[in-house]
């Protein structure tokens, strides 16, 4: 049974949080239109000696939900998350945990390691916490270390991917686990989103069609390259953070490299406090992540009409079904 704040969202969907291109514009615009938005701490980069940007952020976000709130309450927005990097090389971690912990944040998604910390930080604002999980494995670690919900991280799926089949994925978690669970790999249509339920899922985790919209803080060659790619254009490396992920092959091509002759990298390579202070490449910057659902993706819209989209799509899915 999914708790309250997941359960009256205007479609099963929760807005993945990507390195980079989420901020509070994307967030705010995908909130409005009825689905959860997301963004992760690390985005909210400030120089030294400048105001904390996470502070700021969380603020706005928090005031411009309720302004829409109070002018429209028969269609109140969507809840936020904030995603936690809980890697070892995250500096940040303690401070931004502290920060989205005096702030309230409502939904807490983690990745890259589950720490009880972090859920017990989530559960005493009065927050849940979903983790990020790739295999059954890594999934019961997450809940006895006090995670509410997870997220299947399935093969396609944009960025850090899993190799795992949903079907496979979902399967095997919910022969032990009835609590929220989200699919994430290649959604980009209301009838995916549907397909995740059918399969055992509550909510869909969609990332990839959203940096295709005006909000998202991406170069506009890379807004143009999800429009202009498909399935067979994503290419899976360890070489750019030390795990496996899925990006644009035209973007490394457009790096100088070859999308056929990669080279790996060990997972001992990655450094998130090296990424957010704008360390070397290249990944995210110059070589840009997706999933393979974006054929999907025809033009740069407005995060709305994407949302729009799919809760058309999903309620069509679901007629057509009914009706055969």
């Amino acid at each position: 049974m999914l708790p309250p704040i997941l359960a009256q969202l205007r479609i099963p969907v929760v807005a993945s949080p990507m390195f980079i291109v989420s901020g509070p514009e994307l967030v705010i615009a995908q909130c409005k239109a009825g689905i959860v938005g997301s963004f992760p701490a690390l985005n909210a980069r400030e120089n030294p000696g400048e105001p904390v940007l996470l502070d700021a952020w969380l603020t706005r976000i928090a005031e411009e939900l309720d302004r829409h709130n109070q002018a429209d309450p028969d269609h109140p927005a969507a809840p936020f998350a904030v995603n936690q990097i809980v890697h070892r090389s995250n500096a940040r971690l303690e401070r931004d945990i502290e920060i989205c912990h005096r702030h309230k944040v409502p939904i807490w998604i983690t990745s890259l390691g589950a720490r009880p910390e972090v859920n017990a930080a989530a559960h005493d604002c009065g927050g849940i916490a979903l983790h990020d999980v790739i295999n059954d494995t890594f999934a019961r670690k997450a809940i006895d270390k006090g995670a509410d919900g997870l997220i299947a991280v399935a093969a396609g799926a944009g960025g850090h991917a899993g190799a795992q089949s949903p079907f496979a994925l979902i399967q095997e978690i919910r022969e032990w686990f009835d609590g929220p669970l989200l699919l994430s790999g290649a959604i980009a249509t209301g009838r995916a989103v549907l397909a995740a339920q059918a399969i055992g899922a509550d909510l869909a985790y969609v990332g990839s069609p959203f940096i295709a919209t005006t909000e998202a803080n991406a170069p506009p060659a890379y807004k143009r390259m999800i429009t202009e790619s498909g399935a067979e254009d994503i290419v899976t490396s360890s070489l750019f953070t030390g795990v496996s992920g899925n990006y644009l092959a035209p973007s490394i091509r457009a790096a100088g490299l070859d999308p056929a002759n990669l080279d790996g990298a060990d997972a001992t390579t990655m450094d998130f406090d090296k990424a957010a202070r704008g360390g070397k490449p290249k990944a995210w910057s110059q070589i840009w992540g997706s999933g393979q659902g974006i054929g999907a993706v025809k033009a740069v819209t407005p995060a709305a009409e994407l949302v729009d989209r799919l809760a058309r799509e999903y309620a069509a899915a679901r007629s057509s079904l009914c009706a055969g």
